[in-house]
């Protein structure tokens, strides 16, 4: 059943977040099957109440221990490297630490009710996709770093199967409606939702239902899944990759009903800074969510964007907007397979090739705004 309608976006808030120089920025690193020379980036840290149908009987309430991470440790000085790359990122995983587990997608709130979102910001890739009466909601996928909690985890949408279909894996949601189970059960992903979860999700006492369930990230990975890793979704640049792009600071996405979206270059981190809902955007620890690249693929949601039911349309082609090292880059996106990973595509046919690091990809419909200055 459709989700209920929350208040606008509050108004702008000061932005806390550390800022800091990426070493990726300051020493070369090559990436390939001879030698890759590598450097870690540092600075990456980053309305709707669902029905009773929409979520199952709740988990039992805790209070949340202190949060961790899972993290593969990189180096720490330049050196030749031949080893094992995140999938997900790009980057280095020299320990080999995420080579052995799959990818983990969770479902996450998108909405003021929701109140500060955990762990999103150690994602390797984040999805926002609309949904009914044009809000958005959240596929984060973690490979790379797993953190200790998770949410708040929501429930399922059509436009899912086709997020995860390429890389499988786990797939965790809290619900849903009967025709969006069904559609997520045509991925090959192993689904948990809350009833299945095993305690690997909780309700937080101190929120509200439905807003208040989270997951363990160590535990749902522990439930496993396949591939291990997970095949890679993007094409990343080496060091003699030069970007060709126009320059770019400041980017909106112009959602619905509220629910644009604001990137800004900073060339100090090497990251995009979102904002959203009229204010810098913190997860609850206070780190700003700052991905290295923005992707806005635009796409055909069939049965109409902001419907109930309807299904953003992942393959085909379409318009992309790739921001990547303070420019963008205008091309098109193209997946013939809805089973395999698409391509990013730029005005001459050559792949589009982002700064390895994290990535979020914006999914607005067709006819949305974006605008770049």
């Amino acid at each position: 059943m459709a989700d209920a309608p929350h208040d606008a976006p509050a108004g702008a808030a000061a932005d806390a977040a550390r800022r800091v120089v990426p070493l990726w920025k300051q020493k070369k690193y090559r990436i390939g099957a001879a030698a890759v020379v590598v450097a870690f980036v540092a600075s990456i840290v980053g309305v709707f109440a669902l029905s009773g149908d929409d979520e199952p009987a709740p988990a039992s309430s805790t209070t949340r221990a202190p949060s961790t991470t899972t993290t593969a440790p990189g180096p720490t000085t330049t050196t030749a490297y031949a080893g094992p790359i995140h999938p997900l990122t790009g980057l280095p995983d020299p320990e080999g630490e995420s080579q052995g587990r799959p990818a983990l997608t969770v479902k996450i709130d998108n909405t003021r009710n929701g109140g500060a979102k955990r762990g999103v910001d150690q994602a390797d890739i984040v999805y926002e996709e609309v949904v009914e009466g044009g809000i958005t909601r959240l596929a984060a996928i973690f490979h790379s770093r797993i953190p200790s909690d998770i949410g708040p985890i929501r429930s399922v949408r059509r436009t899912d199967q086709a997020i995860v279909r390429p890389i499988g894996g786990i797939f965790v949601y809290s619900g849903g409606a009967r025709y969006a189970e069904e559609s997520i059960a045509t991925a090959p992903v192993n689904r948990i939702n809350e009833s299945r979860a095993r305690g690997a999700m909780y309700r937080e006492s101190a929120r509200r239902s439905p807003f208040n369930l989270f997951g363990r990230g160590p535990d749902l990975v522990a439930l496993g899944g396949d591939p291990r890793p997970p095949p890679p979704l993007f094409a990343y640049r080496g060091p003699d990759d030069d970007v060709v792009g126009e320059p770019a600071a400041h980017v909106v996405v112009g959602f619905a009903r509220g629910f644009e979206v604001t990137w800004d270059w900073d060339a100090t981190t090497g990251t995009w800074l979102r904002t959203f809902l009229g204010a810098p955007e913190n997860v609850e620890d206070g780190t700003r969510i700052a991905p290295t690249n923005v992707v806005v693929q635009v796409v055909r949601y069939a049965g109409g964007a902001g419907s109930l039911g309807a299904e953003g349309v992942l393959t085909g082609t379409g318009e992309v907007w790739v921001f990547t090292d303070g420019k963008v880059i205008r091309g098109t996106w193209s997946r013939p397979d809805a089973n395999q990973p698409g391509q990013l595509l730029d005005a001459a046919g050559a792949p589009i090739l982002l700064t390895p690091g994290s990535t979020w990809v914006e999914l607005p419909a067709e006819g949305y705004a974006v605008t770049v200055t």
